[in-house]
């Protein structure tokens, strides 16, 4: 072969397989729930997401990023086997995604074995900050107990004395009860754990007379997807002038307009705290809740804020790591060093790869246009670790 022809042909190669690499695809593959009523979740995630592709220019590094929605239905069994098919079939660089902590542990051990790495947008279960934590597994909010253990806090500053606690059983009412009880400084008076699952308990009657009579100041719930149900049958029991409503990941900005549409005012004034609220002032967060309320017509939940946080976390660790996303070991690194622009504003990660946050308290209130939101009420808590940490074995 002529040799001028063999070195052109060589050249050729390397520029068509340095094209191929360029478009294939990062795959992702986002696990939420799409079904049931709690689809008002997972449907305010995914468009979270999609506005971040667009964000993020739809590249990641040259490659163009391709999401796959997956619906778990509210079932652990389910979830694991669409973590299946995305590891298995679709073959995705990263597993994201989850609502809940039951259907995140079931598919844990399918995304962790496999070429993939896992990526939590919600759920938090503890044993996945301790014994289970993982080097390819990684949290863009607090483990489950954090916002409890934040508002608990608050409530001491709000001279809380007595306490009641509602939660559904299963792994995160669970961790959520364990984290309010950590750091609440009066007396719990009563708790109750309701039914879960396909077929969940709708009816709190019995457990909201339970706390009428105890005498609580306070009631704590968690009731994620449940919470026009809870608030209306809250303010049935004539609970409104006695006990002050705390919640967590129950009264938020996907429920809101509903709430205000139905004139269920018992939340004005109840109070929660998270991580991230509407009116935090970074330049990221500005951008994401004016250019996801002008394309969806609504403010973001904070389920959405971690699942936004999900594509530049991503484009950031990738880029920054040379931009091969098949390169772990510098992909893994880079995820660890979480150095992008998040919406709460930069943070660190802890060594179960759970974010070190700061935590606010928030109070539902009307904002300047009359509509129903969350806003800081002052309270803040500075770097809040998770208690789990220490049975962590990665490296920091």
């Amino acid at each position: 072969m002529n040799p001028k022809m063999a070195a052109l042909g060589a050249v050729l190669a390397t520029w068509m397989t340095s094209a191929a690499f360029a478009e294939e695809p990062i795959r992702i593959g986002f696990i939420t729930t799409l079904t049931t009523p709690a689809a008002a979740i997972g449907n305010d995630m995914v468009d979270a997401v999609k506005l971040a592709v667009d964000h993020a220019g739809g590249t990641i590094a040259g490659h163009p990023i391709e999401v796959i929605y997956e619906d778990d239905g509210l079932q652990p069994d389910l979830g694991r086997q669409k973590a299946e098919k995305l590891v298995r079939q679709e073959k995705v660089d990263v597993v994201a995604g989850f609502i809940w902590s039951n259907v995140l542990m079931a598919a844990r051990k399918t995304v962790i074995d496999s070429d993939a790495f896992l990526i939590s947008t919600n759920a938090g279960p503890s044993d996945m900050a301790g014994k289970l934590c993982n080097p390819d597994f990684f949290s863009l909010r607090g483990q489950n107990d954090m916002v409890p253990m934040a508002l608990g806090k608050v409530m001491n500053e709000q001279e809380r004395k007595k306490l009641y606690v509602l939660a559904p059983n299963y792994a995160a009412g669970i961790d959520m009860v364990k984290g309010v009880e950590r750091t609440f400084g009066g007396e719990v008076v009563g708790r109750d754990f309701t039914k879960w699952g396909d077929d969940p308990q709708l009816d709190f009657s019995a457990e909201l007379a339970k706390v009428a009579a105890s005498g609580a100041d306070a009631l704590f719930a968690f009731y994620p997807g449940r919470a026009a149900t809870f608030a209306r049958q809250f303010e049935q029991a004539g609970l409104k002038d006695k006990v002050k409503l705390y919640s967590v990941y129950t009264l938020d900005q996907i429920v809101l307009p509903q709430l205000q549409k139905a004139g269920v005012d018992v939340v004005l004034g109840s109070s929660t705290a998270d991580y991230w609220s509407p009116d935090i002032d970074t330049p990221a967060n500005r951008r994401f809740v004016e250019d996801f309320q002008k394309r969806y017509g609504r403010l973001p939940s904070n389920y959405a804020a971690a699942a936004y946080d999900l594509i530049p976390y991503l484009k950031a660790a990738v880029e920054q790591s040379g931009g091969d996303i098949k390169n772990r070991d510098a992909v893994r690194k880079a995820l660890i060093a979480a150095d992008y622009d998040s919406v709460r504003g930069r943070y660190e990660l802890a060594r179960n790869h759970f974010p070190i946050d700061n935590y606010r308290g928030l109070t539902i209130a009307a904002d300047a246009s009359g509509a129903w939101t969350l806003k800081s009420d002052g309270v803040e808590l500075k770097q809040l670790v998770d208690p789990y940490v220490d049975a962590c074995r990665n490296e920091k």
